[in-house]
């Protein structure tokens, strides 16, 4: 079934969840290990994360740099495959501009249409963390808008080869990520809201949103959205703080403000353990006042671990 048509139609708040590929080396027993706790809450669909290979430079005696491959994570559309077929639930695999040419998109797209995987989310994905910006993939996007647009011309049937036998017409659901505090990219809320809108009018059906641990700000991304004329369903994203580090790592990487509050009871605790236990009620509490608010369903990313999101979703589901 299309996500876009679970947001419409459900007439209470659901919950879905984003998981990690392991890394290669790992066996999937890790992610059943992680997953099967979380479907005792009906999670009518759930997210495949993707990373792009991650890279260092090698340096030779000539002064040459070789690029060598450090850290890499098994292909979405067999994750994919794995766990749509073993659980009966609807994947949601990401595809990402990337480490990507248009040609390796399309391959991909073209087996998870075979697959029966109908519903992605599309992101444009990270910079280098090496030069810390972002560079595509020589013949492949610079933007989310344009990857959906190859995905809509899929749909269309038109394919990268107009010469290409038995074309058929890919059913591809898509959604895209919004960003409640700005994407780190963008100069202010106004222009991620434009960019977001380019999106859903190229054929993006509805969003989700970065992690935000102020309500305030999802609802007035929301505000702001149907101002501009966004009229699709969007689904707050929810992390909860787990460790102390969380403190300096979530505002750094993902541009996002921890609440006053929110800090002075992480610092009074003496351990991650007491640290886990204020980021399951702080969620607790954003998740009661965001049903509260009607949203169709509240996104938990669960990092690779379920534990905390499986103490949350007991309390509200």
């Amino acid at each position: 079934m299309k996500v876009s048509e679970i947001l419409k139609n459900t007439d209470k708040t659901l919950v879905s969840f984003e998981i990690l590929p392991p890394l290669k080396g790992d066996n999937i027993e890790s992610i059943y290990n992680n997953l099967e706790p979380l479907l005792e809450f009906k999670p009518p669909y759930i997210n495949i994360t993707y990373h792009a290979e991650e890279a260092m430079y090698k340096k030779h005696p000539s002064g040459l740099l070789e690029k060598k491959a450090v850290r890499k994570r098994p292909g979405t559309v067999a994750i994919s495959a794995a766990l749509q077929y073993k659980y009966n639930i609807d994947i949601i695999p990401h595809i990402i501009c990337r480490g990507f040419t248009r040609e390796e998109t399309e391959n991909a797209l073209i087996d998870l249409n075979f697959l029966g995987i109908n519903n992605l989310l599309v992101i444009r994905g990270d910079a280098d963390k090496e030069t810390d910006v972002f560079k595509p993939e020589e013949n492949g996007h610079r933007y989310a808008y344009e990857l959906i647009g190859q995905i809509m011309n899929l749909n269309k049937g038109i394919y990268l080869d107009e010469d290409i036998e038995n074309k058929t017409c890919t059913n591809f659901s898509v959604g895209v990520a919004g960003y409640p505090e700005k994407h780190s990219e963008t100069p202010n809320l106004r222009a991620g809201i434009e960019n977001l809108k380019k999106k859903i009018e190229i054929g993006a059906e509805y969003i989700v949103t970065q992690m935000f641990f102020d309500n305030e700000h999802f609802f007035k991304f929301v505000d702001s959205c149907r101002k501009n004329g966004i009229t699709v369903p969007i689904v707050p994203g929810l992390k909860p703080v787990a460790i102390f580090k969380h403190l300096n790592i979530i505002p750094q990487k993902f541009a996002v403000e921890i609440p006053e509050q929110l800090e002075n009871e992480i610092n009074k605790c003496k351990n991650n353990e007491e640290v886990k236990q204020v980021g399951i009620e702080w969620a607790i509490a954003q998740s009661k006042e965001l049903i509260k608010s009607g949203v169709p369903v509240i996104h938990f990313f669960t990092m690779g671990k379920s534990d905390n999101i499986v103490k949350i979703c007991q309390e509200i589901f």
